[in-house]
Order: C-alpha cells, then structure tokens, then sequence
C-alpha cells in the first residue's frame, strides 16, 4: 500500500508536469523561441511561476538558438520523457495494488471460510446455503474493486488535482478561483446521482444470493425433481428470480452509466465557461499569454479527469458499501457456542457421560424438556422413539453442536462447556443416517479424522468396517476417487466408508444417527455386523429407527415429545408393555 501510494504521488506530480511541458513547445510554435533570454535570478515564492518559465526558456534558448526545428526538438524530447516518467509511475502504482487487491481478496475469503465453519449448525437453518456462497465469492469480489477505487479516491486523484490546481494558480490566479466556483457545483450534481446506488446495488446482490440458493437446491435435488416431472416448476421459480435480477440490474447500470455522460458535459460546461472568460483576459485586457492560456486549458482538463474519475469511484465505493455490509453481516455474527476463556485441560474420557436435567429450545418450539440420562463408559445406550421426540437433538447437544438452553452436560463430572469444542469433538465419533463423503479419494476420506494414521491402520479400519474388499475392487484401490458426496458408491458402501472413517479416528464415545435406517436388508446386515466390531470396548450413544438393530444395547432410553418416559434393558422393557412394547409390536406387525 505504502509503495502504491508513494507512486501514485510522482504520477500526480508528473500529471500536472506534463500539462506545464506543453508551454514551451507553444511558445516555439508561436515563435517566441526567436527572444534572447538571459539567465533568470530567484527573488522568492511569489514569483516562482515567472522564475520557471523564464528558466525553462533560457535553457531551450541556449541550446537551441534561433533554431525552431532544434527548439521543437528539445521540448517535444522534454515532453516524451515527463509522459513516459508518468506513465511508469502509474504502473508501478497498479503493480504494487494487484498484490493489496488480490490479498484483501484472500484474505476476506479465508476470514469468511473459517468463520462459515465456526458459526453453529442453527445459523444455516436461518440462511439460505446460495446467500452464504454469493458472499463469498461475488460480494467479495466486489468488495475488492472498491477497495481500489478507494485508493484511487483517497490518495491518486485528489493529488493530481491539488498538483495541478497549484500550477494553475501559478499560470493565471483570477482564471483559478473562477474555475474553483464552477467545479463544486458539477461535483454537487454529480453526488446526487449516486445517492440511490447502494440501495439498488443491495438489492442485486441479494436477488444474486436468491437464484445461487435455487441453483444449489436443484443440483442436490435432481433426482426427485427428474422423478416428480418438476422440472418446469423449479424453471419457472428460476426464471422469477433472474427476471428480477435482470430488472435490478438494469436499473443499477443505467443509473451508473449515467455518471460518465453527466460528468462529460459538466467538464466541457465548465471548460466553455473558462474559454469565455479566458478569451477576454488574451485578446480583450491581454493581460495573458495565449501560449500560458491553451496551457491552462489542457491543465484544467487535467483537474476534470481525475475529478470525472472520483465521481466514478464514489459510485463503486457505495456499491461496495451494499457488498461489504453483506459480508460483514456473517463476519460480524457472534456464535454463541464459544469455547470458555480458561479451559478445563482434559485428556482422557474416564467414567461417563451425564445429561443434568437438561432442556434445549429451538427458537419458540421446546425440543427437550428435562432430560437427566447417564451413559457410562464401555456401555451402549440407545435412543428410541417417533420421529420428533428429540433423539438426534441429544446427539448434537454432546458435541456441543448445539448448547442446552438449561440443565447441563457432564463428562466426568466436567460441563463440556469447560472444555474446548476441539478438545470435546476429539473423543468422539459420528456416523449419520447420510453418509456425508467428499470428492476426493477413499485414502483422503478416510484419513478426515487422523491424518497421522498409517496404510495398516487405515486397511485395519477398512476390515472393521467390511469395507476393504469392496474398496479393493474399486478401478485405483484406495486411491479411487469416489465422485461429489460419495457418489459413484452404493448406499450401503458409502455407509462403511463412514463407520471405516469413525473407527481410523478411534475415539472413546461414538455416536450413531440411525446409522442403518436407508439401506436394504443385505446392506444393513453387513453395516451392523460393522457397527457392532466398532462398539466392542467403547462408549456408544445409537439412535435407532429399526428396534431389532439395538436389542443388545445396555440401556434402552425410550423418549416421547422431548421427555424420557422409558429406560431399561430390552427384556425389561418388554415385560413393561409400555410405549417401547408398542413400539417393537408395530415393527413386527410392518
């Protein structure tokens, strides 16, 4: 930043320089080379303006006599090296704000990712998934361009103008302070134009964030649509959105592009003004030089240019401002689920897992109500009843991917909320009813949750989870690259790879979300036969949708909109002919 602004010094510098150049070559051209000067002497600041004229026509005179073509010479090479002089400090300047630019880029990307990862799972229940992706990339993007503009606005521009105003006053003082009345004036026209940008520009950005999240939906969801026939209803909810899209834009461009023109025909209202006024101090008072008055021309075009390029930048800077409130809005919301400022150090899981009375609220519904359940360590406890009773809330509540809203969560008698998240997660293992997978290859997926494990560990990890000889089987082995989400695999196989996945992390306590639920019967035998390997010896917590997969569990926790109404082994719970009884009966009778 130091060395653009360093740069674009000397290019302002050397913009009002290269106006003043012209002078001599007009004075050759209007043949007052032909004059003797003699060297000037400095008599002080105030006539710094007459000193250098002077100085810079004793020099050409010196050189080049009464000779006009040797004259031209001089100061069209004068006139080349002060516009290649400025032209090179202008590339420097851009090339030292490519790095500013593309870093701020970087960086707002890295800053938005890590902060995408650690905003709760209940902020993407709020957001549209293509609101959060349009963020991210064109809302950044933007935020980049205005970034320059800034610069632009703060450093290059104002300068050239502050440059070449003081050569002006130093050509004509009276001409000035009339130039000084009119340009306020035509920037005040100009400002009322841009008022409604951001406005108009939040409003594009957000319909931009509209049709990604549409975008995002239809991909996930092609299946279904192909097999509803929606394709027509999800194209006609498309063609809304870019509509409006279209409708926003163009009225946006329109009222930007309405800056140039205005601006233009201000300048040249301003320069025939100034011609006017100017033509009666040459030819009427002659009390200026004509050679010092087209001069002063090209000079107070140079102060129109950068002003033109100021009013341009205050347009982008307010559809920067849209873009960056945007941004803003995710970086700048506080996660709720933060880790403690001195935590408890825990390196070990020893003894249990305890809910304390615990309650969970998700906004105005009640999910939990007074939970207390104990699951200690080595022991299998599983979770049953109707979709809705808050089993998988309690699967979230224990990796604090979620906080209790009252009550407590023990391990070892120490509140998670004590504990690091990372510390936390990292005794646990999660295997859901969607087998989430990445793009990448099976070694890659596998090795998620331990990267420092090795081949034997990993193919160890594999057998556990029957699937080795699958994954063998593959074109590449393990280093088969398995499609978006798993895709090129079967659901059954997909589900090994995750259970394969848990058990190369080897944590303590193991959580299971109805792990089995969407897969066939032969499937299903062949991952529970790989569940029950990778339970033996650790504390499991498993969410059961079919009843005959947790028979053998130690404990059996029966809930019912929210509450626990049931708990005990299978044969107990049986004997009881309560809800759990009705439960099993139904399946048998399905």
């Amino acid at each position: 930043m130091y060395l653009n602004i360093f740069f674009n010094v000397l290019y302002a510098l050397f913009s009002a320089l290269s106006f003043l150049v012209l002078m001599p070559m007009l004075k050759v051209l209007f043949g007052k080379n032909k004059t003797t000067y003699e060297k000037p002497e400095f008599t002080g600041i105030g006539e710094l303006s007459e000193y250098a004229q002077s100085y810079l026509n004793y020099e050409v005179t010196q050189y080049a006599g009464e000779d006009s073509h040797k004259a031209l010479l001089v100061v069209i090479s004068l006139i080349l090296i002060v516009f290649l002089l400025k032209n090179l400090f202008n590339y420097a300047a851009m090339f030292f704000i490519t790095f500013l630019r593309n870093g701020v880029l970087k960086d707002l990307r890295n800053e938005l990712h890590k902060k995408t990862m650690e905003l709760p799972l209940s902020y993407f229940s709020e957001k549209k998934k293509g609101d959060v992706i349009a963020r991210i990339t064109s809302d950044v993007l933007e935020i980049q361009h205005s970034f320059l503009s800034i610069l632009e606005l703060l450093v290059r521009d104002p300068l050239a103008i502050l440059f070449t105003l003081g050569a002006m006053f130093l050509l004509s003082i009276k001409l000035t302070i009339f130039v000084l009345i009119f340009i306020p004036l035509a920037g005040v026209v100009i400002s009322l134009i841009g008022k409604s940008l951001k406005k108009k520009s939040d409003r594009v950005q957000k319909e931009q964030g509209e049709f990604l999240s549409i975008i995002e939906e239809t991909i996930n969801g092609l299946r279904i649509i192909k097999g509803f026939n929606a394709e027509a209803v999800f194209g006609k909810k498309f063609k809304h959105t870019t509509e409006r899209f279209y409708r926003f834009s163009n009225s946006l461009l329109n009222r930007h592009n309405l800056a140039s023109p205005v601006s233009e025909f201000l300048g040249i209202a301003v320069i025939g003004t100034l011609l006017l006024y100017g033509g009666q101090l040459v030819f009427v008072e002659q009390s200026l030089d004509p050679e010092v008055f087209l001069t002063y021309i090209a000079l107070s075009y140079g102060v129109l240019t950068p002003a033109k390029s100021i009013s341009k930048a205050s347009y982008v800077v307010k559809k920067g401002n849209a873009a960056a409130e945007r941004v803003l809005e995710i970086l700048e919301t506080v996660s709720h689920i933060q880790d403690p400022e001195n935590p408890v150090e825990k390196k070990s899981f020893d003894s249990e897992i305890e809910l304390k009375d615990v309650s969970f609220q998700y906004e105005e519904n009640q999910v939990l109500s007074s939970i207390s359940l104990t699951i200690p360590k080595g022991k299998t406890v599983a979770l049953v009843g109707q979709s809705g009773s808050g089993k998988t809330t309690i699967s979230n509540l224990i990796p604090r991917l979620y906080d209790v809203s009252k009550g407590s969560i023990l391990i070892d008698g120490v509140d998670i909320r004590s504990i690091t998240k990372k510390t936390l997660r990292g005794f646990m293992g999660m295997v859901t009813q969607d087998s989430i997978l990445f793009n990448d290859t099976v070694t890659n997926n596998l090795l998620f949750g331990n990267t420092n494990a090795t081949r034997e560990d990993m193919i160890a990890a594999a057998k556990i989870a029957n699937a080795h000889d699958f994954i063998m089987e593959l074109p590449e082995g393990y280093e088969t690259s398995i499609g978006d989400g798993g895709n090129k695999l079967s659901g059954g196989q997909k589900q090994r790879l995750s259970i394969a996945r848990a058990v190369l992390k080897n944590p303590p306590i193991m959580i299971l979300d109805e792990a089995t639920s969407a897969l066939d019967t032969e499937s299903e035998q062949m991952v529970q036969e790989a569940l029950n390997k990778m339970m033996e010896n650790r504390t499991s917590l498993v969410i059961a949708h079919r009843l005959s997969t947790i028979q053998k569990a130690d404990t059996i926790v029966v809930l019912q909109k929210g509450s626990i109404v049931e708990q005990g082994k299978h044969n107990e719970l049986i004997k009881k002919e309560g809800v759990y009884k009705k439960l099993i009966d139904l399946q048998s009778f399905g």
